[in-house]
């Protein structure tokens, strides 16, 4: 069954209404936040004043605690839920005024707002954060807090004056795991560590879960998850997954494998972008070079000095080269909002291949099986245009562009001012 094809005209009418309707709703939700935000900050600052008059010792805390216990009364929240709100209003409103007032004026979201501060909280230059957040407010008008939240964290890196591995070196002070008890005898088991690790951990037993699934009897009914799960507790309590291997070690011998995306200039030494890890997240040239030292092949991605735009993918020894080529220039999923990386996708026909769409870079793209599905299964339809970009219309007609997001590279201009995105 293909979801809504036997849809009415007026159906489809009401269904626009009603994405219209939602996507005005959230508009005014979010300008409310910020004007929220705004009183709390305000309160706040009342606090800190009143506090400054008196020359309390205790630098105004006692001063945040009183009008924080008189919100959360009138609220009926605890105190320390108000104080803290106010603590994080406050930063928002006075470190990243222009996304406050982007919020405000509904450009973005509470949660676009969120991910652009988490990214930018270090960057300790007023300048370099006005300038950080406008490059960000112009990016999350189009796309979702998750894709967002990655691109972020690049673009806050130019903005940057301390080397990411000096702050790498003091993060991982901060390593560490710790558990924490839920209901109906269930635990959760956290860990924090080097981003390459974790990654590459994650793949590894990701890899094993879908080996044990692909060979599971009729009667395992586990998800992936649940797999997952029970593997990864298997190793941690064996030291190897005894429970679940085959009897000639096939899981033993599953290794990880993370992607990392590294400037030439950076892996040489004389760069100072950092790299990327599976495109989410910046890691520290040191284990960038580490990887790159053992690993046994690279791609090698070619673009353009000035634009950053991609020109091709090659390898000294191709092999499926029109694969690693796509998946270097889509990153992720190229359904609108979607960001699960290229490399747990399936490389899609724009024009179905049974219908004569050409096996080329200009016909193909990496969607998520959600949206492989979707894409199939309902009136949803996409149209690869110049430049990878990729033209979605909904069912009601409405048409979204999904762009391939920039490869981290390095991009040469005219002066020292941080490149956009």
């Amino acid at each position: 069954m293909t979801a809504l094809m036997d849809a009415t005209v007026e159906q489809v009418a009401t269904l626009g209404a009603l994405t219209d309707s939602v996507v005005e709703i959230e508009r005014t939700i979010s300008s409310l936040q910020a004007a929220r935000d705004g009183m709390l900050a305000l309160g706040s600052r009342v606090a800190l004043d009143v506090a400054q008059q008196a020359g309390n010792p205790d630098y105004g805390d006692m001063a945040l605690r009183t009008v924080a216990a008189e919100m959360g009364a009138a609220l009926r929240l605890s105190d320390r839920t108000v104080q803290r709100r106010m603590t994080e209003a406050s930063f928002l409103v006075e470190q990243f005024p222009l996304v406050w007032q982007a919020q405000g004026a509904g450009r973005i979201s509470a949660g676009h707002a969120r991910v652009i501060i988490d990214a930018g909280q270090h960057l300790d230059d007023a300048a370099d954060r006005d300038a950080y957040s406008e490059q960000m407010i112009e990016f999350a008008e189009h796309e979702s807090p998750n894709r967002v939240g990655r691109m972020a964290r690049r673009v806050a890196e130019r903005f940057q004056v301390r080397p990411i591995q000096d702050r790498h070196q003091d993060a991982l002070d901060k390593r560490g795991v710790w558990a924490r008890d839920d209901a109906d005898g269930i635990a959760e088991f956290s860990l924090r560590g080097p981003a390459a690790l974790v990654h590459g951990a994650f793949d590894r037993v990701t890899s094993m879960a879908k080996t044990v699934q692909g060979q599971a009897d009729a009667g395992d009914e586990r998800t992936l998850d649940q797999i997952r799960c029970d593997l990864a507790l298997d190793l941690l309590l064996t030291g190897n997954p005894a429970g679940h291997d085959t009897s000639d070690g096939l899981l033993a011998g599953i290794t990880a494998h993370v992607s990392v995306t590294v400037p030439v200039t950076t892996l040489i030494g004389v760069g100072a972008i950092p790299a990327e890890l599976n495109g989410r997240i910046p890691i520290d040239p040191a284990t960038a070079r580490r990887l790159a030292g053992a690993a046994s092949g690279w791609d090698r991605i070619l673009t353009h000095p000035i634009t950053g735009g991609l020109l091709a993918v090659d390898r000294y020894r191709p092999s499926a080269h029109l694969k690693r080529l796509l998946r270097a220039r889509d990153q992720r999923c190229r359904f609108p909002t979607c960001g699960l990386p290229a490399t747990e996708c399936d490389l899609d026909h724009n024009q179905d291949a049974a219908l004569g769409g050409a096996t080329s870079e200009e016909n193909l793209g990496d969607l998520c099986r959600r949206h492989h599905v979707l894409k199939h299964n309902s009136p949803w339809h996409v149209e690869q245009l110049e430049g990878g970009v990729f033209a979605w219309t909904s069912p009601t007609g409405k048409v979204y562009l999904d762009r391939p997001p920039p490869p981290n590279t390095v991009t040469f201009t005219e002066d020292d001012t941080p490149p956009p995105f």
